[in-house]
């Protein structure tokens, strides 16, 4: 019986040793296998601990007007950040890195304490690289740097609401920045570095992926033009006591807007106390009834039946036109008691234009107001820009008519009224608006007639060198075309109009020897020297004009003959003008 015990122990002992080498053997293959046969998978492991990649930034395209002058340029900025973890093991640096940053001690490092658990925080964004690389040598433990880039404004506020802004993160948020955002943005890289488990930086391997730097955008506006828009709105809102103002400049052959400016505005460069209505670009926002302007259009409408001509006459006495338990009245006592067609539109006669607009009906109105891009979308995807209203009616009642034709009843913006008005510039063609500088002759659209157009530019022309006219829209040394308007502002909340409250409009083109620039001007509610277009917004239009033209180098037409010394000076005619 002990013998056979003694047999069975040596078994037991050889199992536990083969258990046993089996498993060494298993082992030393895995070995062997990890560090020679299979050595991707623990690089990859290793790499997966200590090799990062750290985001390159991308440069913003640049933002340029027609000139190739800067209207938004990116420039290197240096963004601090902490590992607030590794940060608890030198707080007696804190002191230092709260002056160095200009931040209150205190509050450091109470926030410091309050995310004490956070491997990434900002401290400060934006900062010059100088800045930046000071704070850097103070050594602080878990305090880097990343470089980015921010957005700086050489115009500022000048072009502001046209070019926009970017938020922190340099993404477009307002105006072209944002609009073209994806254009501009451009494709972070990616650079491959080994940290250590603290997060150090221990190598720069190498750049894995370029940055892509955004596409430039060439602007169709002409800084020039828009400096001189900008400063001659301003005095207006000033001088009138006026809320605010919009103008534009079109180039009514290529469709381009060589200058859009608003007032009240802002610096994009210092936004800290921004106020919302500062940011309106109300060229293309705000939407008004366009009054008396409108007038050109319903009369260019008539004129295209064939009904009528600018010799016809309507009478219009005694000033007042009676529709139902409506009065339409003329705002000033007119030459007589009749009008013809050209008198119509230098008198600015309600009554007038009613008429006429009764005999072709609402409907005809209505089309070409359409056609020429009055309360329609103008194409430009800018962002925030309204359409406007314009009505149509199953059945057009005198009073819808008469209302349409003198520019109520209808919504439009600056940008679209500009527009129309280049229609009429162009001998009838409409070109499709741009903000993009184009080098390309695009491709126009006949709206209206050309006869009809030039007809139309030679009786806008009367309404401002007719004795009756609004002078204060002319242009020394050139002819030029147009037509003011004056309107009522809806109460808001309540229906109606509010008591005292106008826009005051104007809208022309020039020179008439080869129409190129159409402007609007648009003054909300002015509350000094009165309110009518004539008197208000057709001064800014002459100085914009007359600035404009001779920027642009065009040939003067309206030059005085050469006079001999005894020969006798001329007597300017008196005229009111200040109808709209």
């Amino acid at each position: 019986m002990m013998k056979l015990e003694g047999a069975m122990f040596p078994w037991r002992f050889r199992v536990v040793l083969g258990l046993l080498g089996i498993m060494v053997a298993a082992i030393s293959w895995r070995i062997i296998d990890l560090q020679v046969i299979d050595r991707a998978f623990l690089k990859g492991q290793g790499d997966a601990r200590s090799v990062r990649h750290i985001p390159i930034p991308a440069h913003r395209g640049l933002i340029t007007d027609r000139n190739g002058e800067p209207l938004a340029v990116s420039t290197p900025v240096t963004t601090l950040w902490a590992n607030a973890k590794e940060m608890q093991t030198a707080k007696e640096k804190w002191p230092a890195l709260a002056a160095a940053l200009g931040q209150d001690p205190k509050a450091l490092a109470e926030r410091l304490e309050a995310q004490a658990n956070k491997e990434f925080i900002y401290l400060v964004r934006g900062l010059t690289p100088e800045q930046g690389q000071s704070v850097l040598d103070l050594k602080v433990p878990g305090v880097y740097g990343i470089e980015e880039f921010r957005r700086f404004y050489p115009a500022g506020e000048v072009t502001a609401h046209m070019v926009g802004f970017t938020d922190i993160d340099d993404h477009g948020r307002e105006g072209v920045e944002l609009a073209y955002d994806e254009w501009l943005a451009g494709v972070a890289g990616k650079r491959q570095v080994i940290k250590d488990r603290r997060g150090r930086l221990i190598k720069d391997v190498q750049v894995t992926k370029n940055a892509k730097a955004g596409k430039p955008l060439a602007l169709s506006i002409d800084l020039r033009l828009q400096y001189l828009a900008n400063r001659e709105l301003r005095n207006a809102i000033i001088e009138n006591g006026a809320k605010a103002g919009s103008l534009v400049i079109m180039d009514v052959k290529t469709g381009e807007i060589l200058a859009m400016v608003n007032q009240p505005t802002y610096n994009p460069n210092n936004r800290r106390n921004l106020q919302p209505a500062m940011m309106r670009n109300r060229a293309m926002i705000d939407v008004f009834e366009p009054g008396s302007t409108m007038k050109a259009i319903s009369m260019s409408a008539a004129i295209e039946t064939g009904r009528w001509k600018p010799s016809d006459t309507v009478e219009v006495y005694p000033g007042s036109l009676q529709i139902g338990k409506y009065t339409i009245k003329d705002v000033s006592k007119t030459e007589g008691p009749v009008l013809d067609l050209t008198g119509i539109l230098i008198n600015s006669s309600n009554v007038g234009m009613s008429k006429v607009a009764f005999d072709i009906g609402g409907e005809t109105i209505f089309r070409l107001a359409q056609k020429v891009g009055l309360g329609q979308d103008t194409g430009l995807g800018f962002p925030g820009e309204r359409v406007g209203n314009l009505p149509n009616y199953r059945e057009w009642r005198k009073a819808e008519t008469a209302t349409l034709s003198y520019g109520y009843g209808i919504s439009v913006t600056a940008i679209q009224l500009v527009h129309a008005f280049s229609a009429l510039a162009n001998n009838g063609r409409l070109a499709p608006l741009t903000l993009i500088k184009t080098d390309k002759a695009p491709q126009t659209t006949q709206v209206l007639p050309e006869a009809v157009a030039k007809t139309m530019q030679g009786m806008l022309t009367q309404v401002i060198e007719a004795p009756r006219g609004v002078f204060r829209a002319q242009v020394p040394a050139y002819h030029v075309a147009g037509k003011s308007g004056t309107a009522r502002k809806t109460s808001v909340g309540t229906k109606g109009y509010a008591e005292n409250s106008y826009r005051s409009l104007f809208a022309g083109f020039g020179p008439m020897s080869d129409p190129r620039y159409a402007i609007v001007v648009v003054i909300d509610e002015p509350t000094k020297a009165g309110y009518f277009g004539g008197l208000v917004s057709a001064p800014v239009f002459s100085k914009v004009m007359s600035g404009t033209l001779r920027l642009m180098n065009i040939t003067p037409d309206n030059l005085p003959p050469t006079q001999t010394a005894n020969a006798t000076p001329v007597v300017p005619l008196k005229a009111n003008g200040g109808r709209g």
